[in-house]
């Protein structure tokens, strides 16, 4: 048994890396996609890097919109430390209230002009999710389960938001005790725009008929994949634009709209010790799948199943490659994975799981 388990996984890992190198070599003789990747997030490896800021202040001001002054080093391309002036400051919603989170999430802000020819350049305003608690080790696997949740929906559609995990040595200026812990770097929302050809738009509420229903589908079932209610590609946040935890593209400035999906940590994939099921469905925990996919886009759902069956050695093998899942947290998103290729693995489980289950309000 552990020799046929040990074969699929060599076979898996060279179908990832013969993807992974075939999407490398397209993206090298296309002339707009070689110009438009940014080199931070043109590799997987994890970056070592170091933030020197007050941080005993950030985290306990929690400043939203005045930034602090700190320096931000990484390894430059010749093997050598390179530092650049940073400003840092905190952000999100939940996870910056400090009764969640006694680490918040936190924006840097780059001198473009300091982070030039570097793994940086491009980067001005970067999002950092963050590990939430510096006590509990447990918190870093959960770093790693929502990178993996937005690599997952990465490796189905160009129309994504990438990722780069950082391991992030901590230097705090006021004096607390250093620290190194995971995080991830996600990509501007102008940047994946600008990527596919597309503008980010902040508009208001929409409804499903504004919507690019092949990408609304693709959407619908990665969140279904990963357990995930906490969205809305329709309707916006109070006092805020569309949508929750959605953000929408357009080629045209106008419908269709394509909504890329971020923030996952209330996914039963990630399985925050925080997360709570979203109050307006009848679940009890987030663990627990609820198709949110709308009935009219049912005559896609077949294309879009197979999407997915197509991409289930791909995104099984990217868990494996994670080396530094612990082994309860591998089996735990394996455990999680199943049942869904499960549902998906004949005409008959579509569609009393999806097909079924959509919802008829539009």
């Amino acid at each position: 048994m552990g020799h046929i388990v040990m074969m699929r996984r060599t076979l898996i890992f060279l179908a990832v890396s013969l993807a992974a190198f075939s999407a490398a070599e397209a993206q090298q003789n296309d002339p707009e996609i070689r110009q438009a990747v940014m080199p931070l997030f043109a590799t997987h490896t994890p970056l070592q890097v170091t933030i020197q800021a007050p941080l005993t202040t950030l985290a306990r001001d929690r400043p939203e919109e005045e930034y602090l002054d700190g320096t931000f080093t990484f390894t430059g391309g010749d093997g050598a430390a390179q530092t650049v002036d940073l400003k840092i400051r905190t952000r999100g919603n939940y996870r910056r209230m400090e009764e969640h989170c006694d680490f918040p999430p936190i924006r840097l802000n780059f001198r473009t002009k300091q982070v030039a020819e570097t793994v940086f350049a491009g980067q001005d305003k970067l999002k950092l999710v963050t590990h939430c608690q510096n006590n509990k080790a447990h918190y870093e696997q959960l770093v790693l389960r929502e990178f993996l949740a937005y690599r997952i929906f990465q490796v189905m559609t160009n129309k994504s938001y990438s990722v780069r995990l950082l391991r992030v040595n901590y230097v705090d200026t006021e004096g607390a005790e250093p620290m190194t812990r995971l995080a991830f770097a996600i990509e501007d929302d102008d940047a994946v725009a600008e990527r596919v050809g597309m503008k980010s738009l902040k508009v208001p509420d929409i409804t499903n008929e504004d919507l690019d229903r092949r990408q609304q589908n693709l959407v619908n079932v990665f969140q279904y994949l990963i357990g995930n209610t906490e969205f809305s590609m329709i309707k916006a946040e109070p006092d805020k634009h569309c949508c929750h935890n959605v953000d929408l593209m357009s080629a045209t400035g106008g419908p269709p709209f394509t909504p890329v999906p971020y923030d996952f940590d209330f996914a039963g994939l990630v399985n925050a010790h925080y997360a709570q099921p979203n109050p307006r469905y009848d679940i009890r925990h987030v663990r627990h799948r609820l198709f949110r996919g709308v009935c009219s886009n049912n005559d896609l759902l077949t294309d879009t199943i197979q999407q997915y069956l197509d991409k289930e050695d791909t995104i099984y093998g990217i868990i494996d490659e994670l080396d530094m899942l612990t082994r309860g947290s591998r089996r735990y998103l394996n455990w999680y994975l199943d049942p869904f290729y499960k549902k998906i693995s004949t005409p008959k489980k579509v569609d009393a799981n999806f097909a079924k289950r959509c919802d008829e309000s539009s």
